[in-house]
């Protein structure tokens, strides 16, 4: 016999998923007669609440779920930083739980931290999110906050300007006269990957410069990835390789790099390099990597902010939170380095906008 769950109880009761957990743990008031058919339901079908801490009991929980991919990452500890310390500032306490970027394991995931009765969640959603874990979500009635990467849904998220920041590097590579510009493209399904992406298209439309789409190499997100990618852009004929590549994200920048020293390419002699995101050593690395910085710190306090603001007013509209990323000059790039970094003017007006 499987496991008795909430779904076992909503089912006998004739009620939701969310009307169960609110009699179970006490997060919203119930009609009496509603709550007398789920308690009989649990009796009848023997479901068993393990004892948990009841703080959440009239909506002041303190205990917020966090599912996200590379946990162990620098863009991640920087992000999970900001989580941490806003959450500390609030008296909340956290559970985390590494999706690694799989469907079947964020479902997992998902359903374990719903299992501890968390208040709400933060999110970094996996490609094929919508299927198990935000369904999970949705049964539950549990408030989320998607966080890095932007969804076409009413839900509180928080996310950085992947485009305008994009087109801002790659505008910076045309107009110190590269003209075939390499881009290794990140996850496939993921929003940020299709925004950096059109990111590297709108530059080229913005200078009028013709985009040759075999410069367009797909990657992913590994060091391997952006090894791969390169290699393949390295193999093309004389007079179609690319000057210059764009790299979607720190990891496969790695794999660039490697792939271009094993090579006997010199950066930028023979081949310029940027990249979106950037890592603490990445100014130990010779020449110094021109990146996209994102505020991966403040990624992580606005969602807190979004989840204890959805906590505190559960129907108010779903709002979305763009922050601007900024260009750090180095010398990768070709250019001599610019003391300071630079933020995208487009970038700043759209996340003002916002």
């Amino acid at each position: 016999m499987g496991s008795v769950t909430m779904t076992t109880v909503a089912r006998e009761a004739g009620v939701s998923v969310s009307t169960v957990s609110h009699v179970v743990n006490g997060t919203r008031p119930v009609a009496p007669e509603t709550k007398r058919l789920v308690l009989e339901a649990m009796e009848k079908v023997g479901f068993t609440h393990r004892p948990v801490a009841r703080s959440l009991a009239a909506g002041s929980t303190t205990t917020i779920g966090v599912a996200m991919s590379f946990l162990a990452s620098i863009y991640g500890q920087e992000l999970v930083a900001g989580i941490e310390e806003e959450a500390l500032r609030h008296g909340m306490q956290l559970l985390f739980a590494d999706t690694r970027d799989d469907a079947e394991r964020e479902g997992r995931v998902i359903a374990n931290l719903l299992a501890h009765h968390v208040a709400g969640m933060i999110i970094m959603p996996s490609p094929s999110w919508t299927g198990t874990a935000l369904r999970l979500l949705n049964e539950h009635d549990t408030p989320f906050v998607v966080v890095d990467r932007h969804q076409d849904l009413d839900v509180d998220q928080v996310c950085v300007e992947n485009e305008q920041a994009s087109a801002a590097i790659v505008d910076h590579l045309l107009q110190i006269g590269h003209t075939r510009v390499g881009f290794i493209d990140g996850m496939a399904g993921l929003a940020t990957s299709a925004e950096r992406r059109d990111g590297y298209l709108l530059a080229h439309k913005r200078r009028g410069v013709p985009v040759d789409e075999s410069l367009m190499v797909n990657g992913g997100s590994t060091e391997h990835d952006g090894r791969k990618a390169m290699q393949h852009l390295l193999a093309m004929p004389a007079g179609t390789a690319p000057t210059a590549v764009f790299v979607s994200n720190d990891a496969m920048s790695i794999g660039a790099v490697r792939a271009l020293r094993q090579a006997g390419m010199r950066i930028p002699d023979d081949m310029a390099l940027v990249c979106f995101d950037e890592f603490p050593w990445g100014d130990l690395l010779t020449p110094h990597l021109t990146t996209i910085a994102q505020p991966c710190y403040a990624l992580g306090a606005r969602a807190v902010q979004l989840l204890l603001r959805r906590l505190q007013q559960p129907e108010v509209p779903g709002r979305t939170i763009r922050l601007a990323g900024e260009i750090s000059h180095g010398t990768s790039c070709g250019c001599r380095g610019i003391s300071g970094g630079i933020v995208s003017p487009h970038a700043k007006a759209e996340a003002a906008s916002r």
